[in-house]
């Protein structure tokens, strides 16, 4: 079969925005949270506490955010819950009152997609909450509850909240407040089909699935893909898995997934070893040990066999999330390894997503942590800010970094050399990671064209026939074009 995934998801650079952290607008004040219990909005978050951040804050930031270059968002969770992350789902049907309701979503959709931006929403479809209504009534019904097949029960009474007694039900990772639903159901399922093609209906771009490899119910993914191409065939389904994700990309079930696949190999070699373990090793991937540029070659070659080209360039390529912690802090403050992996993550084939903050410097451990707020911009990193808005802007205006195929040129020690050549466009990328300068001979007999102007970074450049030599400063890269 001929594997199709959304054009546009090719083109896109995505901004991942937390709802709560991002934004406040005073629009919500109007409604019933005039004097909500909110946390101080500089103070350091915490797991249950509420900033208030909305909708409406996005939408008088959509500017800012296109003025990055960014041309999709997607957001975690927006739908009612009781927590700050929303990955409690209480109603499919409603965004959280505290966002700024289903009318803020509308005004956002519509303000993104006048200005021809793209909105990607997290679909929380394998477990609900303790307050989900269908959950609620079999807390109060027990097993004469109408909704009791809905959910993976074993024993009776349940325990919600006591974790003294057994809970007696499923839940996503042992969780109480997070009840697994029986996929096995077709009232389940359909529902939840429903749900995704409800929100189609009302205009959102595509769904990041959150924990689709906890759904083992045969054919769902696929019966999903069925329905949501149904709506919009140019619906972006992108899933959570971290690891191999080969079961899943076949091309009838995800366009692509997170890419922490290439999240772990580019923060192992353009960090590497100033990397601050505790911030990773208790997560699920990983960035260590250090790598050179012969082993991230190895890496990447065996990444770009994974899967086929056309799910490669729908990727979603990250490097930092909510799920872990940010860039920076990783890097122990080094902004030359926060720019070199910039460097590589908007040179690679697939759509790169920019975790909100990021791209001013913004810090951040484990979560909660890495949910701080949005930063007032007498604390951005005017540099980085900068690096990110050129990188963006060359992704956009060079088809091949976005299309072109890639071929690795040279990878020793320190440094690693590829291009991204889509017919006459040719690009060199090159990297060093080490902290001496150094000079290389590239062989570019391959090439058809010889790019000599330094589009990003510096270096020197001399041409001798086929080859080129490249002298490249410590800890920096160049894009040659």
């Amino acid at each position: 079969m001929q594997i199709q995934t959304p054009d546009w998801v090719k083109h896109a650079v995505f901004y991942q925005i937390f709802p709560d952290r991002f934004a406040r607008s005073q629009r919500s004040r109007h409604t019933f949270l005039n004097n909500s219990n909110l946390e101080a909005w500089d103070a350091p978050p915490t797991l249950q506490g509420y900033k208030g951040g909305d909708l409406w804050g996005v939408l008088e930031k959509l500017d800012y955010i296109q003025s990055l270059g960014v041309n999709a968002i997607y957001f975690t969770p927006i739908f009612q819950s009781a927590s700050n992350h929303r990955y409690h789902t209480h109603n499919y049907y409603q965004v959280d009152p505290m966002l700024g309701g289903n009318q803020a979503l509308r005004e956002l959709i519509d303000a993104a997609h006048s200005r021809n931006m793209k909105i990607v929403l997290d679909g929380v479809f394998n477990h609900s909450s303790r307050g989900f209504f269908f959950f609620h009534d079999v807390l109060e019904n027990g097993s004469n509850s109408p909704w009791v097949n809905w959910f993976k029960i074993q024993n009776w009474p349940l325990a919600p909240y006591d974790g003294n007694l057994p809970a007696n039900y499923d839940a996503w990772a042992g969780i109480r407040s997070l009840p697994t639903f029986n996929h096995d159901h077709p009232d389940v399922k359909e529902y939840i089909m429903k749900i995704a093609e409800y929100w189609l209906k009302f205009g959102i771009d595509g769904w990041r699935l959150d924990v689709p490899y906890e759904i083992k119910t045969p054919g769902f993914w696929q019966e999903f893909r069925q329905r949501v191409k149904g709506i919009n065939p140019h619906a972006y389904i992108v899933g959570e898995v971290w690891t191999d994700a080969r079961e899943w990309l076949d091309g009838t079930q995800f366009d692509g997934v997170l890419n922490y696949l290439f999240n772990e190999a580019v923060l192992a070699f353009a960090v590497g070893d100033r990397i601050v373990l505790e911030l990773v090793e208790s997560q699920s991937y990983y960035p260590y040990p250090a790598l050179d540029a012969a082993g991230y070659a190895a890496k990447i070659h065996s990444l770009l066999e994974l899967y086929p080209w056309e799910i490669q360039l729908t990727q979603l390529n990250v490097l930092s999330s909510h799920d872990t912690a940010r860039l920076m802090s990783i890097a122990d403050g080094d902004q030359a390894s926060v720019e070199l992996s910039n460097l590589l993550l908007f040179t690679f084939p697939g759509a790169p997503s920019i975790y909100y903050g990021d791209e001013v410097g913004l810090p951040g451990g484990i979560d909660p942590d890495c949910r701080r707020v949005f930063p007032l911009e007498s604390d951005w990193n005017q540099e980085l800010l900068n690096t990110h808005k050129q990188l963006i802007s060359l992704r956009q205006n060079h088809p091949a970094l976005r299309l072109g195929s890639y071929q690795v040129l040279y990878a020793v020690g320190t440094v690693y050399v590829f291009a991204r050549i889509l017919e006459r466009e040719e690009l060199i990328i090159a990297v060093n990671v080490g902290t001496e300068s150094i000079t290389v001979n590239i062989d570019c007999s391959n090439l058809q064209n010889q790019p000599e102007q330094v589009l990003f970074g510096n270096g020197e450049i001399v041409w001798k026939g086929e080859n080129v030599c490249l002298t490249i400063p410590p800890r920096s890269g160049l894009i040659l074009g």
